[in-house]
């Protein structure tokens, strides 16, 4: 449930939203689980018992969230210290970096999706991504660093800025706060992808006194983390979580450790990626991972479809501020969702491929829900992976199945086609995206679904 890259390394959190008392509803978030308390239940407009709703791309449509009936729960974290909340959000993605803009271009059923046009891409057999475009670092990175930095670390030194900014948490107030109890988690699948590339090219081309100093520094994947901390003062405990497209989510279940353990109080957590370049395009069409719909891209990216024909590259980064109960409260911090708890587990199956029974996965949803004290049929909403391969999608599918008997009550749906894969950076995105339909109670369609091949569809 990872994606291509790593689909044997399943990795699950659950959350609820800024009511922090309240039991009733559960969210799965990502394909492990975000937990909400105000649910979601999908109209009943053409529904059929033990199915999704599916609501194909000439009729994508938001849905309205309405609450669940009461479930009886088991037993949930209580002490303020060990309870994590939510207070801030930030990220960059095709659609920009502002949070609503981004989620209404969601429940729009907009697509991000266009041809490549950072480098010559004329020659690939794929032309096409998620790219982010009009970026824009002012106010976050001096022109300098900006000049030198890999996008991965600019778009994590502005997602993890404006997620601080998001929670209060501005340059004034840090500046009061203990910093050796605020930590940052964010990770990369590829790291500085771009500076790497260009590092051996020049030792090629060149020799190895041409390259640049910033080689190494720039190329390792904890260096998103460290710029952040270096900038912002954060003492706390800091490095990155390399697991492809869970990397987000070991993130999230990593830092939230940190804070039960009373090593820190609040942690920056999140995911970061850059991998459309030449290398990344190259490297992934080698592994005859993406799709090749070139003639139209908008339309690539088609999780769960008959005609999917494997995933679509983005980039971008998503960053949540998560802390402590006790502290948030202290501060006064706006809530804006609470986490319940999490897992990761691994399938021992194959370097790209997931069990077709999707056996790696289900382990993690259960272990997840039971680590969040959330029974299954308090769950109605997941946010899936849904990368449009052909393994992948089957593989999830079989996993909600296996796990959740009555599948009338849910609701299932993908940023994914959209956005794109974000690879390393997509569970940030994801988590922000269910966050907002738990806080506004709409849900996002899941766009260019036309046949479909299994027995569960999405909205």
């Amino acid at each position: 449930m990872s994606g291509i890259a790593t689909a044997a390394c399943p990795s699950g959190f659950l959350f609820r939203n800024r009511e922090v008392g309240s039991n009733n509803g559960a969210s799965l978030g990502q394909h492990d689980g975000l937990r909400a308390v105000e649910s979601v239940r999908l109209a009943p407009t053409g529904t059929k018992p033990n199915r999704f709703i599916s609501s194909s791309a000439p009729k994508c449509r938001t849905i309205r969230a309405v609450a669940s009936p009461t479930v009886s729960a088991p037993k949930r974290e209580k002490d303020p210290k060990k309870r994590i909340v939510i207070t801030g959000m930030g990220l960059v993605s095709v659609f920009g970096s502002d949070i609503d803009n981004f989620y209404n271009k969601l429940l729009e059923g907009e697509s991000g999706i266009s041809e490549i046009d950072r480098f010559d891409a004329s020659t690939y057999s794929v032309r096409f991504g998620g790219q982010v475009r009009d970026f824009s670092s002012e106010g976050y990175i001096d022109g300098k660093n900006d000049r030198r930095l890999d996008d991965c670390w600019r778009y994590c030194l502005v997602a993890g800025k404006r997620a601080l900014e998001d929670a209060n948490l501005g340059s004034q107030v840090l500046g009061k706060m203990d910093r050796t109890r605020i930590g940052v988690l964010v990770g990369t699948g590829m790291g500085g992808l771009t500076v790497f590339s260009n590092g051996v090219e020049a030792l090629i081309q060149k020799g190895y006194k041409k390259i640049t100093p910033f080689f190494i520094p720039y190329s390792i994947t904890n260096m998103g983390s460290a710029l952040l901390a270096i900038d912002t003062g954060l003492m706390g405990p800091n490095y990155s979580i390399s697991t492809a497209c869970a990397t987000a989510n070991y993130c999230f279940y990593a830092a939230a450790n940190h804070i039960r353990r009373g090593e820190a109080e609040i942690m920056v957590a999140g995911g970061t990626e850059a991998a459309l370049i030449p290398t990344g395009i190259g490297g992934f069409i080698a592994c005859r991972a993406l799709s090749q719909r070139n003639n139209e891209p908008k339309k690539a990216s088609r999780p769960w479809d008959k005609d999917r024909d494997g995933f679509v590259m983005g980039e971008g980064s998503g960053v949540l501020i998560m802390e402590s109960l006790e502290h948030a409260m202290k501060r006064g911090a706006n809530i804006i969702a609470e986490y319940l708890g999490g897992a990761v587990t691994c399938d021992a199956h194959h370097m790209t491929d997931p069990r077709s029974d999707g056996l790696g996965v289900s382990s993690c949803i259960t272990k997840s829900l039971d680590d969040a004290g959330v029974s299954p049929e308090e769950v109605n909403y997941v946010n899936a992976h849904a990368t449009s391969t052909l393994a992948g999608d089957l593989a999830e599918v079989n996993a909600i199945k296996k796990v959740f008997k009555d599948t009338s009550e849910i609701k299932m749906n993908g940023t994914k086609s959209m956005i794109g894969h974000g690879l390393g950076a997509a569970g940030g995105l994801e988590a922000i995206a269910t966050i907002k339909a738990i806080t506004t109670g709409w849900l996002h369609p899941t766009i260019n679904q036309d046949v479909f091949t299994t027995t569960l569809v999405c909205i």
